[in-house]
């Protein structure tokens, strides 16, 4: 197989998921329908691969037949993983995560969501906000089909 084989087929969107490792039942809830509305666009998930908001959002993204990548703190991560980087860096696995990322979709959360969110605005990567962060930069949204429409340019 040479490289031309793979010129044809466009590169899957990546978005990240960030958010809150407590949440709340409604940000939950919200994370499981982003995951399974950016499986039905053909995006790849990306996660920390951890519990809450990162588990939530990929369980929505897994049993609707979508890929799931984490970018774990250690060894282990969530069930709903289909591609796992073991990276053993803790926080600083979320500059791997948000560079690695077309778009990031944030819900909820605390400092660690807060310093994802710093380092994608940063590094020019577009930010979309569920119930999260309130600052310069993040584009608030209020339903999981227009963070995930915005995240992914579409206007329609």
């Amino acid at each position: 197989m040479s490289n031309d084989d793979f010129s044809s087929s466009p590169r899957k969107k990546q978005i990240a998921v960030i958010g809150a490792s407590d949440p709340s039942a409604s940000e939950l809830q919200v994370a499981t329908e982003v995951g399974s509305l950016l499986a039905s666009k053909g995006v790849c998930l990306l996660s920390g691969g951890m519990g809450g908001i990162m588990e939530a959002s990929c369980r929505g993204a897994f049993q609707s037949g979508g890929c799931t990548v984490g970018i774990l703190p250690g060894a282990e991560g969530n069930q709903y993983l289909t591609i796992t980087i073991k990276t053993r860096m803790d926080q600083a696995r979320n500059v791997i995560l948000v560079g690695s990322s077309d778009a990031v979709i944030a819900i909820g959360g605390g400092y660690g969501t807060l310093s994802e969110i710093s380092y994608s605005l940063k590094s020019g990567i577009p930010v979309f906000g569920l119930f999260s962060w309130d600052i310069p930069g993040v584009i608030r949204c209020c339903s999981p089909g227009e963070a995930v429409q915005l995240a992914l340019g579409k206007d329609d």
